[in-house]
């Protein structure tokens, strides 16, 4: 007996309508956030580079010019401690707080796409149990029928869990790829400010009594 896909939609009943609505949601948010982390990490790099070749040579004011027009997270927190007047442990708060703000955006709707990751496989399962149920009430109905009635109601029961399992694998290798270039974000930019907070002291404070 051969099952259609129509066949095995329809058998996965409501709970496969549940798996495919978060899918499109998980999908949806997936790009969201790829959107996002590209727009961040473009360019970050090379600007990073950039940072410390002018730190090197002394160049603060060339810095704070490229931040300000980089229009990017990176240079935004670069730009908000060099234009900070204040000792270098305010700018050390500073960059602290700039930096766990924009961790913070990166982190959005991550928690709900691992509520989709871990969840779905469940919904998948429970679906399966229920298609179970229905296969063994069928052939309670159909005693003389033969084991294909079971055979082919499990079949399609398993739908479920094959459509958990596809929902759930995007979306937590997606939530742990999202995590992971956030926690290099937060190193990252923790460095690099802790870089031109050093450098760039003596200079401001050189003269003050």
């Amino acid at each position: 007996m051969n099952i259609t896909f129509k066949q095995l939609v329809v058998s996965g009943g409501p709970i496969l309508f549940v798996l495919m609505a978060l899918s499109i949601y998980s999908i949806a948010l997936i790009w969201e956030r790829w959107t996002v982390y590209h727009k961040t990490f473009r360019g970050m790099e090379d600007m990073i580079h950039k940072i410390y070749a002018l730190l090197r040579a002394g160049e603060i004011k060339q810095i704070s010019d490229m931040c300000s027009k980089a229009r990017t997270p990176a240079g935004d927190i670069v730009q908000k401690v060099l234009s900070h007047y204040g000792t270098p442990l305010e700018k050390r708060e500073l960059a602290e707080k700039a930096v766990e703000w924009h961790v913070s955006r990166l982190n959005k709707s991550l928690t709900a796409i691992a509520t989709i990751g871990s969840i779905s496989p469940f919904i998948g399962l429970f679906g399966t149990v229920i298609g179970i149920i229905r296969a063994f009430r069928d052939l309670s109905m159909y005693a003389g029928a033969g084991p294909s009635v079971v055979a082919v109601g499990i079949a399609e029961a398993l739908v479920n869990t094959a459509a958990g399992l596809f929902v759930a694998i995007p979306a937590i290798v997606a939530y742990n790829y999202f995590a992971h270039k956030a926690n290099d974000f937060s190193s990252e930019m923790n460095w690099v400010t802790e870089q031109v907070i050093d450098r760039s002291a003596p200079r401001e404070y050189s003269g003050v009594a």
